[in-house]
């Protein structure tokens, strides 16, 4: 449906983005191309919403956006980024929602998320707030710096790239589990130097978001000329992508951050595990996962004695295959059988819908959004798809707040046994002399 209308609709959907904010506007509209000179390398404050033009939720907050922006003037800067156009953008920074919002202050490589309300009051408040924490930091000595050193654009450092040598290339690079890609280099070539900070931030970015299952190295080709010489480097700079028992690749992807970190990320997902599907088990195995997870995906099944084990692997199986086909977005994955957490299916008002019920968890907005179509995985992905895109249907937690949990037997992968019913011996039972056993 959405690219018949996008094809329908082209000339209108081009006006309705430039309209979200305009010149007259005081929040910054932030690309690719002015974003490091306008957040990384300022020593302001920067809030900046990531968002997508057709995303309903970014429309509802582009006034209050607005009004914020106007309310910090000359204090904390605004930003927006059009993330569903500049997609490398988003996609460095971990954006996997719209909108988002994001806090860039002292470690401008390490941004934290926003957690207020959507009211230009609320954004206000969580602005100043931050200001106050950076203003605080700062009196008590500590350097206030990004993380980042400034000669090298504002975007990381040459220790983040690892260097590669003819003795150490093979053990770090073919022999070890990473994903690497590396960059073949000549100290004259001006094309490489432009490269330089590009590839230096990038290394810090991709190894603090893969926890350094995907590494950035350089090669010196001048001096290294072994390992150049097999690789058969002919130009430079020259990026090849190295996987542990495959042949090497050449990159083919653009030179700016934003693009070698995009396909760097992309090759983590390609190579991670599935994220494990868990048991609801007590509070902590919900609340570490869903913490740790923009969504957390939970499933309520059926008790084991309506559908046995059989029944319920067979869930579980699709649960697993969603898990697999959605672990790009790094969600959570829970199930629990019905009756076992109460108190969590009344907050979600699952019973009325009956089992196998599932839910999509936003505990940081305390927002969820309830499976309306079957269990299968044609009915799972049209609703995790419109999640993913910013559409469906969402509701908040009843009393906002996470509901109690309950610890629980995890599930030993057998059929479930009725509870055996106790014998009484009747033998010493006396009727009554007056009954009348023709009653009977």
């Amino acid at each position: 449906m959405r690219p018949l209308l996008l094809g329908v609709l082209g000339c209108s959907l081009v006006l309705s983005v430039q309209s979200f904010y305009s010149a007259s506007d005081d929040v910054v509209e932030l690309t690719p191309s002015n974003f490091n000179r306008e957040v990384i390398q300022s020593d302001s404050l920067w809030l900046i919403e990531f968002y997508a033009p057709w995303c309903g939720h970014c429309q509802n907050l582009t006034p209050d956006w607005k009004k914020a922006a106007t309310a910090l003037k000359g204090i904390v800067k605004i930003g927006a980024v059009d993330a569903d156009q500049h997609k490398s953008l988003g996609g460095q920074y971990g954006v996997r929602g719209f909108p988002t919002i994001k806090v860039f202050g002292a470690n401008k490589n390490k941004p934290e998320e926003y957690q207020g309300g959507r009211s230009s009051q609320a954004i206000v408040d969580g602005a100043m707030n931050a200001l106050r924490a950076l203003v605080k930091d700062r009196l008590s000595g500590k350097s206030g710096s990004s993380g980042y050193n400034k000669q090298q654009s504002g975007g990381g450092s040459k220790k983040d790239v690892v260097e590669l040598t003819d003795d150490n290339f093979d053990k770090m690079v073919l022999e070890g589990d990473d994903v690497w890609m590396v960059e073949f280099f000549a100290p004259w070539c001006g094309h490489c130097k432009n490269l330089e900070p590009e590839w230096a931030a990038a290394a810090a970015a991709v190894r603090e978001q893969t926890k350094g299952k995907v590494r950035l190295g350089a090669v010196d080709a001048t001096v290294h000329q072994a390992v150049s010489s097999r690789y058969g480097i002919r130009g430079f700079p020259t990026i090849k992508i190295f996987r542990k028992g495959e042949e090497p690749e050449d990159y083919q992807g653009g030179r700016s951050r934003g693009d070698i970190i995009e396909r760097a990320l992309d090759m983590f997902s390609e190579n991670a595990p599935a994220p494990e599907l868990l048991e609801i088990l007590n509070e902590d195995i919900l609340k570490k996962t869903c913490e740790d997870s923009q969504l957390c995906i939970i499933a309520v099944l059926p008790h084991i004695l309506d559908t046995g084990a059989a029944g319920r692997n067979g869930y579980l199986e699709v649960m697993m295959k969603m898990s697999e086909k959605y672990k790009k977005k790094m969600w959570g994955w829970l199930w629990t059988e019905a009756g076992a957490q109460m108190e969590l299916e009344s907050s979600l008002g699952i019973g009325g819908f009956g089992y196998p019920a599932m839910a999509a968890i936003n505990t940081r907005k305390m927002k969820f959004a309830l499976l309306r179509g079957s269990f299968s995985e044609t009915g799972i992905h049209e609703f995790l798809r419109e999640l993913s895109v910013g559409r469906g249907s969402t509701a908040t937690f009843g009393g906002g707040s996470m509901p109690k949990i309950y610890s629980v037997e995890a599930w030993d992968g057998k059929d479930g046994q009725l509870p055996v019913e106790e014998d009484y011996d009747l033998s010493d039972v006396h009727l009554d002399d007056d009954f009348d056993k023709d009653e009977l």
